[in-house]
């Protein structure tokens, strides 16, 4: 039986922490489950996942369905497109049996690649080498997450680009729910009909929109979102803080030099330091080399490890860290002793790449 490889190309930058990369979690397994119901899918269906954040890492290799179990997603720094694409592209070499005069390989790839955030990288590269040798050969559908992603930097890579405006859980659901019927109704395609032509499933509701048309300005750091990377004192254990882009045009209380522009509070959450894994060129919390000032954040929440009541404590080294009570603190990045103090007003601290 000839394979139907699905790839899953999932953005997990440091944009994505907290419900959406939940969602895309439980979506995937959802999948899976889905697909062991359908006999087509069961006789053709190979996966594999590679997650990429300002590195790529494959989190399985392909498998046929049946031994398919879907892993934990880690969380990384930076929203690396083309290092993806590059990665994508080795592994397809390596993973997908191409037809030969004496066999027939296997039916052309679909690649499912969700994104919320805009490149930090350079694509120019990667995106000649897909779309001169790799475009062809495979169906690549890019779905943008949320209604700041910029979509124009996808149409250069395949005429499939879909935008996901909502990102609550019931539209995450119908979302993976089409994934699913997509992925059943190509199966069908290959084993009843012999043809690998990509067979999406219809757009019947308003919670998918397919973009037909560029628009906007790529940017190299992400400028829809503002994360923090702190660590705690007490457990050494690294956090990121999530900001989300709020621009009131009728609210001018909390003006700023960035001319309005304000990043409102969407959580707090513990990670691991798997995350400095998937992070590229990471030195210390600023993993950017850009800076936000405290005044263009609105709310600052307690740690979200320990429960310390301030979050982001600027250490002399330049990183951030909790802050308690105690008279005196720790730096976990650099070891410092160091008592704290409450600003006046903003102070720049570093940000990472989103």
């Amino acid at each position: 039986m000839r394979r139907l490889p699905i790839y899953f190309l999932i953005d997990v930058s440091e944009s994505m922490i907290g419900e959406p990369l939940t969602h895309v979690q439980n979506g995937v397994e959802t999948i899976i489950r889905e697909l062991r119901t359908d006999p087509y899918a069961l006789e053709t269906v190979y996966l594999s996942i590679i997650a990429f954040a300002g590195k790529a890492k494959k989190l399985c290799s392909m498998q046929e369905l049946s031994n398919f179990y879907p892993p934990r997603l880690p969380i990384g720094g930076g929203t690396s497109l083309g290092n993806a694409l590059l990665f994508l592209m080795n592994d397809m070499d390596a993973a997908i049996q191409r037809t030969t005069t004496e066999t027939k390989g296997d039916w052309k790839p679909i690649v499912f690649l969700f994104t919320d955030g805009a490149p930090t990288d350079d694509t120019k590269a990667a995106f000649e080498r897909w779309n001169s040798k790799y475009r062809s050969k495979a169906n690549l559908i890019a779905i943008a997450i949320g209604d700041n992603m910029d979509t124009s930097v996808l149409k250069e890579i395949t005429e499939n680009v879909l935008q996901l405006k909502d990102t609550d859980e019931v539209s995450f659901k119908a979302f993976f729910k089409w994934v699913t019927a997509s992925i059943k109704t190509t199966s069908v395609s290959v084993s009843s009909l012999n043809s690998d032509d990509l067979k999406l499933a219809p757009l019947t509701d308003d919670f998918l929109t397919k973009i037909e048309k560029e628009m906007n300005i790529p940017i190299k750091v992400d400028e829809n979102f503002a994360v923090i990377l702190g660590k705690c004192q007490n457990t050494k254990q690294p956090y990121l803080l999530k900001y989300q882009k709020r621009i009131d045009r009728n609210d001018f209380s909390h003006m700023t030099s960035a001319g309005g522009r304000q990043f409102k509070f969407v959580g707090g959450y513990p990670i691991d330091n798997s995350y400095f894994e998937m992070v590229d060129g990471y030195g210390d919390g600023n993993l950017s080399g850009k800076r936000i000032n405290t005044s263009e954040l609105v709310g600052f929440p307690s740690c979200p490890c320990c429960a310390n009541h301030v979050a982001i404590g600027l250490c002399m080294c330049g990183n951030i860290m909790c802050v308690g009570h105690e008279q005196n603190s720790n730096c976990p990045w650099c070891g410092m002793q160091l008592s704290f103090r409450e600003s006046g007003g903003g102070m720049d601290i570093g940000r990472t790449r989103g």
